[in-house]
């Protein structure tokens, strides 16, 4: 993998960072967690946090049906996450801190589809997505992938080999 590049067309040499803003479903997975999760997520759809965790769940189950669901999953909180990003100025380059909370729903999802893409094969969208999340967020990517290497794989029981 490369280090991040440098955006040479930008103008004064770099891109603000990207905030995005608060995410309700935060407020009430902190409020009630798991006795409500579905409904929460149903709530609110458009949450990455959301899509993140459930594929985050999946992914710890280490079967290959678990890992298709995990791929779907981030699939969708990539996706919301990149429909805020754009709605937020972010023009599909420049920073989304990790430090900023509200990214991190964005940033999990988009790492949990790189594991996930690469448990299934898709090693080019694998590649693709950790690079977007080294280029966006250095501590992002150092979180996420120590949390999450590409190569642990989860037995049955959820614990990691």
């Amino acid at each position: 993998m490369t280090e991040p590049r440098e955006n040479l067309l930008a103008s004064h040499g770099t891109i603000p960072a990207t905030k995005l803003p608060d995410d309700p479903a935060a407020a009430e997975i902190l409020d009630h967690g798991k006795e409500r999760f579905v409904d929460i997520v149903r709530k609110y759809p458009e949450s990455s946090l959301c899509w993140a965790m459930l594929a985050e769940g999946a992914l710890t189950m280490g079967t290959p049906d678990a890992d298709v669901t995990a791929y779907a999953y981030a699939r969708t909180g990539y996706h919301r996450g990149l429909d805020i990003l754009r709605r937020s100025g972010w023009k599909g380059q420049g920073p989304i801190p990790w430090e900023h909370g509200p990214n991190r729903g964005f940033l999990r999802a988009l790492w949990a589809l790189a594991v996930a893409a690469h448990r299934i094969g898709e090693e080019a969208e694998s590649a693709r997505c950790a690079q977007l999340l080294k280029d966006s967020s250095f501590q992002a990517y150092d979180v996420l992938t120590d949390a999450r290497p590409l190569d642990r794989v989860a037995d049955q029981s959820g614990a990691s080999s």
